[in-house]
């Protein structure tokens, strides 16, 4: 059965980010519908449709919702993740510049379901475009009745706030962008409490990505079953894989002949995507890695290209997970060295300071990278690497959010698997000093940096 895009269908459209545009293709047929069930249909049918998130963790977006508390007095809150800050990820800028509405309509579906009469659109600086298109639909909606007060007569009512972040890359993990929207320093909360029971104001508060709540638009439309059929299956032999179901945006860019933001069913591979979709490696040259999900999600070296994109199949070759399923293509005259050096100053630099091993760890990790690129690199640097990206993470106990998983993963997965790269590159630069065991001086900056 050939596939049918659904989330990308309208965005070569003229106009396509206005309202009549977006109606003229049935817009705003599913949140009429969705008034007239209770917002407990929903939830069943989100459930079924074994939605998960598509903001990195993956996480079933109906149990999720669920979590709420029963018959709570209220209010509750619907943050709309908007940050979009993972390198290589633009799959959300592409829906807010030119389908706005889509958004918006599986964003008003998600709060009726889940109780919301506030929802905050916390988008990241960096989008212009995407903010006043968005800005203008909602603008839009007002106007048509679609929100406000007794929105259609159904007696329900919902306000969507935009909110605009200062462009740090903490605010994409849950709880920091909650902190930022109530106006503080965006330090990831303790869980628990989990927001579901004390998020935004100290109140209930769900927070899902931009490409979540579209999907949910679209199950509401052709129903849990479609989506379901396409993706890949639960695994029978592992009872916390739920399965990877429904369409997906891939990011793809990087050293390819085609870069861009392509939907496919979930699970096609690495090689379909850069070769199906990308038209290959750029250059006439061969691919060194990928990554599979956005940086945080570490690498796939060339032998590993079939690697699944789904929930799962990343995890498989030594990967932290999909992430956000941005692809970064890597070709075969590109230094490892370089990728990781240039990773390693993104996570020193993201860092919120607020966990010291992940303060420290992404700060270490960086100057012995410098030290490297400075020519004054040792064959132990790698190896002390190594126990850094192996201590430090929430999935190690030692840190309160992600963060420094994702900073851990690229330098595990860049020295286990390109050690022999790594190890060449130190001998030729520092062939006197590479086998030096006792403590150098650090460097904050590789010589020549500026």
């Amino acid at each position: 059965m050939a596939f049918e895009p659904v989330l990308l269908a309208n965005i070569n459209k003229d106009e396509s980010y206005t309202r009549p545009v977006y109606e003229s293709t049935g817009g705003y047929q599913a949140w009429r519908q969705a008034l007239q069930m209770s917002p407990s249909e929903i939830i069943d049918q989100v459930k079924a449709s074994n939605l998960r998130g598509r903001g990195g963790a993956g996480f079933p977006t109906g149990l999720k919702w669920t979590f709420l508390p029963k018959d709570h007095a209220g209010p509750i809150y619907f943050c709309l993740n908007a940050d979009e800050s993972e390198p290589g990820t633009f799959n959300n800028r592409i829906l807010m510049e030119d389908d706005p509405h889509q958004v918006l309509e599986g964003l008003m579906i998600s709060c009726y379901a889940t109780g919301a009469s506030t929802a905050y659109y916390y988008m990241r600086y960096e989008y212009p475009l995407a903010w006043g298109r968005t800005q203008a639909a909602l603008n839009e909606c007002y106007e048509a009745g679609y929100l406000g007060d007794n929105i259609l007569g159904s007696g329900y009512s919902l306000n969507i706030y935009m909110h605009r972040g200062a462009a740090a890359y903490i605010c994409g993990e849950e709880t920091g962008l909650i902190e930022s929207l109530e106006g503080k320093r965006a330090w990831p909360r303790i869980k628990p409490p989990f927001p579901a029971v004390e998020g935004a104001f100290r109140k209930p508060t769900v927070v899902n990505n931009v490409e979540t709540v579209a999907c949910v638009k679209h199950i509401m439309d052709r129903g849990a079953d479609w989506f379901k059929s396409m993706g890949t299956p639960a695994d029978p032999n592992n009872p916390r894989d739920p399965g990877s179901y429904g369409p997906k945006l891939y990011c793809l860019s990087g050293h390819v002949n085609q870069p861009g933001c392509y939907e496919a069913p979930l699970g096609l591979t690495a090689r379909e995507l850069i070769d199906d979709f990308g038209g290959g490696v750029w250059k006439g040259r061969k691919a060194k890695c990928v990554i599979p999900g956005g940086i945080s999600m570490g690498i796939l070296s060339a032998d590993e290209l079939d690697c699944p994109l789904d929930f799962s199949g990343p995890g498989k070759y030594k990967c932290l997970g999909l992430g956000t399923a941005a692809a970064v293509v890597i070709d075969d005259q590109t230094s490892i060295v370089d990728f990781l050096h240039n990773s390693a100053r993104f996570f020193a630099h993201e860092s919120c300071g607020q966990c010291t091993p992940c303060r420290e760890g992404t700060s270490w990790a960086l100057k012995m990278l410098n030290r490297i690129k400075a020519g004054r690199g040792r064959i132990k640097d790698l190896d002390l690497l190594l126990e850094i990206g192996n201590k430090i993470g929430i999935s190690y106990g030692t840190t309160i959010c992600g963060l420094a998983d994702g900073a851990a993963w690229p330098l595990k997965n860049a020295i286990e698997k390109f050690r022999a790269e790594f190890e060449d590159y130190i001998k030729r630069t520092n062939p006197d000093g590479y086998m030096v065991t006792e403590p150098v001086i650090a460097m904050e900056e590789p010589v020549g940096s500026h």
